[in-house]
């Protein structure tokens, strides 16, 4: 028995390696499906003459449909099962990408992208489900760390590649070859997740079932607080994504596709970031890492008031290490706290993510229009001190509860 216990031991870490790389897959599949139009703001607004606020919408209705999918699809992956609800999400999302492509309309081309949200409403609330099952408790803050690198990377990715194909050929031609990509992925993501063990099948859930399975995660202590740290954070960064574009399009800036898409690259540093904010979630407890996220995230969007490029790039670098510091907390924290139900409570959380990013994203376009650069950025600040404040509070309870 001593002899096979290392070998026990070694497939368990080949097994958590697998799956830990599988979803690394699915978020950045996800979150390049999602994100990949962001750098196109600007060229809508210029093809479909549309405003700032109007072009956001390519991003919103997405967002907004994702958000009422999750509740859905987190319910029905209780039934289906996680591994094959996930992959059918993929791959019918990246079709529809590529159906994006050949939109021949405004009007066509934001359906598309809303029905894009609704079907990839089976991947993130499953995701966080399957992970907070399959991860052992002691690593499910490196596991979630490493699944929210992979969105991340998927969002850097689609993002930039999208500006330099944009430059290069068409918005067109770029939308088609990320779909192309994402297929990909799809079939690699499907060939490393291993099957479940821990998931149990729950048939026959009637509809008051789930509502009372969303109706304790509501009550219960701490959850409710994480679901506003999500709405907060998500809408403050993806506010700042879809106005930096016009910013450094004018005067006195004045750059290229290319150029703003590059800008995408500052996603490397929030993919460690969310790495090392889960390790050290772990060690230090998630309460003093998530107001930590808060303060460099605040800090980043006063740097990124000042004139020279390189103050404006190094502020939002600052912004995106805090969300993403404060996003991998704060998701890894509600796998623990959930101690059953959790794809109900990932939906949850996940609802409030991307009602973030679709409300307040898109309401960010008033204040650009109202107070440029400097209306964004006090609106983004406003929501991250209630991410601060927030996590002061958690962080209170946690220790009185310890």
């Amino acid at each position: 028995m001593a002899e096979a216990a290392p070998a026990i031991a070694a497939r368990s870490e080949a097994r958590l390696w697998r799956i830990t790389l599988a979803l690394f897959m699915a978020g950045f599949a996800t979150f390049s499906l999602i994100y990949c139009v962001q750098p196109l703001l600007g060229e809508f607004a210029r093809e479909f003459r549309l405003g700032a606020a109007a072009s956001s919408l390519a991003l919103s209705f997405t967002t907004g449909a994702l958000a009422i999918s999750i509740l859905a699809m987190g319910a029905f992956s209780e039934a289906l099962g996680r591994r094959g609800l996930m992959f059918g999400s993929m791959c019918a999302a990246a079709l529809l990408n590529l159906g994006c492509a050949a939109a021949p309309s405004w009007p066509v081309l934001l359906l598309a992208r809303g029905l894009e949200g609704l079907v990839l409403g089976g991947v993130p609330a499953t995701a966080m489900a399957y992970l907070g099952e399959e991860s052992p408790p002691d690593r499910l803050g490196f596991a979630m760390g490493l699944y929210v690198s992979g969105t991340a990377f998927g969002g850097m990715t689609g993002r930039v590649a999208m500006g330099i194909m944009t430059q290069l050929w068409s918005w067109r031609i770029a939308l088609g070859v990320i779909s192309a990509v994402d297929l990909a992925a799809a079939v690699l993501f499907v060939l490393l997740l291993p099957p479940s063990r821990h998931f149990v099948r729950r048939t026959g859930l009637a509809l008051r079932a789930h509502l009372d399975a969303w109706r304790r995660h509501l009550g219960a202590p701490g959850l409710p607080a994480l679901f506003l740290v999500a709405f907060l954070a998500m809408g403050a960064f993806v506010s700042v994504y879809n106005y930096i574009g016009f910013r450094l399009a004018a005067a006195p800036y004045r750059l290229g596709q290319a150029q703003i898409g590059l800008i995408f690259l500052i996603y490397l540093i929030g993919m460690a970031a969310s790495s090392w904010a889960g390790a050290l979630a772990d060690r230090f407890g998630r309460g003093p890492i998530l107001m930590l996220g808060a303060v460099v995230a605040l800090a980043g969007l006063a740097l990124s008031l000042a004139q020279p490029l390189a103050l404006v790039i190094g502020g939002v670098a600052g912004l995106t290490v805090g969300f993403f510091m404060a996003h991998s907390v704060a998701s890894g924290w509600v796998g623990r706290l959930a101690t059953q139900d959790r794809s109900h409570a990932s939906s949850l959380y996940l609802l409030a993510y991307y009602l973030g990013a679709s409300v307040l994203g898109s309401a960010g376009g008033w204040f650009w229009r109202w107070g440029g650069w400097g209306g964004v950025s006090g609106y983004c600040c406003a929501a991250m001190l209630g991410v601060l404040a927030l996590g002061l509070s958690l962080s209170r309870a946690a220790r009185l509860a310890a």
